[in-house]
């Protein structure tokens, strides 16, 4: 199964422009609409989802729904299974129905949230190419009822790694950090304790996976530019960020190039909770 899907796709599968505004309208065989609209630091996406968002589309919380508790897990560690599970059948998802998530455009909350769902058991999820506004089809502000899904987890759908899991990778493997290039070389870190990276990790960030109009570069530029640090389909390749939200898009990035790699949901806000773990710095992985 793709991990994609552009605008045009996803307003063909819907059965083109029209007014589409409960899952029952839009047929049992037609996708499950996921808004997974955050930003780290920014304002709620609820406000801005009954502003406005795609027909049929149900609003999910990243914080709330899409990660546990934060704490020495990280910022965003895995939500409990049943919870996730719970969550996603009152939005509609069922395990043989497709899903497509998006978000605002920046990519990072979708990607989480198709990570997870991936993770969870679940094979048909794609993320809408360029979010919300890449969308040219209809907008309501109407919140539909859903037809509760009979999705239940099965964890093991995708590489989950832990700190050591991370650790042992970097020396072995290929492990990307997908941070902006100055908190990995430990120049700034505006939100966790220590700045820096990973021993052995190699900068990538997320940024460098998206062009013109925040959509993902084609799958043949994104092979290559992965192959240039190593990760192509013969590596065993691992990614982390700060907190398991744009490694997952970096994840994504590298499922569109086809390559497989696990992430590490901890992330940096997990691995410098313990003060005991090597941190490097500067340009080089260490």
């Amino acid at each position: 199964m793709t991990a994609i899907i552009s605008a045009s796709e996803l307003l063909s599968e819907l059965g083109g422009p029209g007014d589409h505004e409960s899952v029952s309208e839009t047929g049992p065989h037609a996708p499950v609409l996921l808004d997974v609209r955050w930003e780290l630091g920014g304002p709620p996406g609820r406000p801005e989802y009954e502003k406005g968002h795609l027909p049929s589309a149900v609003y999910i919380d990243l914080d709330t729904e899409l990660a546990g508790r934060a704490g020495d897990g990280g910022r965003h560690p895995l939500p409990d299974p049943e919870a996730f599970g719970a969550a996603m059948r009152a939005a509609g998802v069922s395990r043989d129905r497709p899903v497509v998530v998006y978000d605002g455009g920046r990519g990072w909350a979708a990607a989480r949230a198709w990570w997870l769902l991936r993770w969870a058991g679940h094979r048909d999820v794609r993320v809408l190419d360029g979010g919300l506004a890449a969308w040219e089809g209809p907008l309501t502000d109407a919140e539909p009822t859903p037809v509760p899904g009979d999705f239940r987890p099965e964890p093991g759908g995708a590489v989950l790694l832990s700190a050591d899991d991370a650790a042992a990778l970097a020396r072995r493997g290929v492990l990307l950090d997908a941070r902006a290039g100055e908190r990995y070389r430990g120049e700034v870190e505006p939100i966790d304790p220590v700045g820096g990276h990973i021993p052995g990790a190699l900068s990538a960030p997320t940024v460098d996976n998206v062009g013109e109009g925040g959509r993902l570069r084609p799958p043949g530029e994104l092979a290559a530019h992965f192959a240039e640090l190593g990760a192509d389909q013969d590596a065993e390749v691992g990614v982390y960020c700060g907190s398991g939200v744009s490694g997952a898009h970096q994840v994504w990035a590298l499922a569109v190039a086809g390559v497989e790699a696990g992430l590490y949901v901890g992330s940096w806000s997990e691995w410098t909770a313990d003060p005991s773990r090597p941190v490097a710095t500067g340009s080089e992985p260490g």
